[in-house]
């Protein structure tokens, strides 16, 4: 699985290893334990993949695996969310795009890949949709954590709420309009370039591809 993986990812995932190594040794047993789970967290996925015989994008690792460390590690642990202003909207808007482009790829499963079954616009709704789904239920989960265990995930409550919203609707645009460019045969960079890297190499969930 490792050899499957960019350098990136696996230079993260080591650096992650040593942080909890590093943290055991000192007896920092709570920076132990989250290192420990974002290594977990961010190598679920390729596991996942391999359990359902998928072929994922080395790319789409490489992001998960930043936005989980950037989130969990470096927002959590260095206090990255209060240290710096942008970073949350970083987190909120690259994982939004990620899952907009999420989105564009099951929907496009559902029709097994016919570019002409529905409209490219109502192809790309449905994935706006999904990703902004995910990011309310994860304001859901915020604020459940905030009132059962006392955390303050929601930083400055309702307004960062609504702030992470409305990046979560910006960034489902972008991932969504990745998609709609795919269906119309343009090609921006690596995004579209990541999306036909799936198609391509999982042609089972795509058999009334046209080209």
């Amino acid at each position: 699985m490792l050899r499957e993986q960019s350098i990136l990812t696996r230079l993260i995932w080591a650096a992650l290893l040593l942080a909890a190594v590093e943290a055991l040794i000192t007896e920092r047993f709570s920076l132990a334990f989250i290192a420990l789970m974002t290594l977990g967290l961010s190598m679920a996925p390729a596991f996942v993949a391999r359990w359902a015989e998928v072929v994922v994008p080395p790319g789409f690792y490489a992001a998960v695996v930043m936005f989980v460390g950037g989130t969990i590690f470096l927002g959590e642990v260095f206090d990255f969310y209060n240290r710096y202003w942008w970073w949350d909207i970083l987190m909120h808007g690259g994982s939004a795009v990620g899952f907009g482009l999420i989105g564009f790829v099951l929907v496009f499963m559902m029709f097994q890949g016919d570019k002409y079954a529905a409209p490219p616009w109502a192809i790309s709704f449905f994935a706006f949709c999904f990703a902004v789904a995910i990011g309310a239920i994860w304001e859901i989960f915020e604020f459940t954590m905030d009132q059962t265990f006392g955390t303050n995930m929601q930083k400055s409550g309702l307004m960062d709420t609504m702030g992470d919203l409305i990046v979560d609707c910006v960034g489902a645009v972008l991932g969504a309009g990745v998609g709609f460019a795919y269906l119309k045969g343009q090609q921006l960079g690596g995004l579209t370039a990541t999306i036909e890297y799936f198609v391509s190499r999982n042609p089972r969930f795509f058999s009334k591809r046209r080209k």
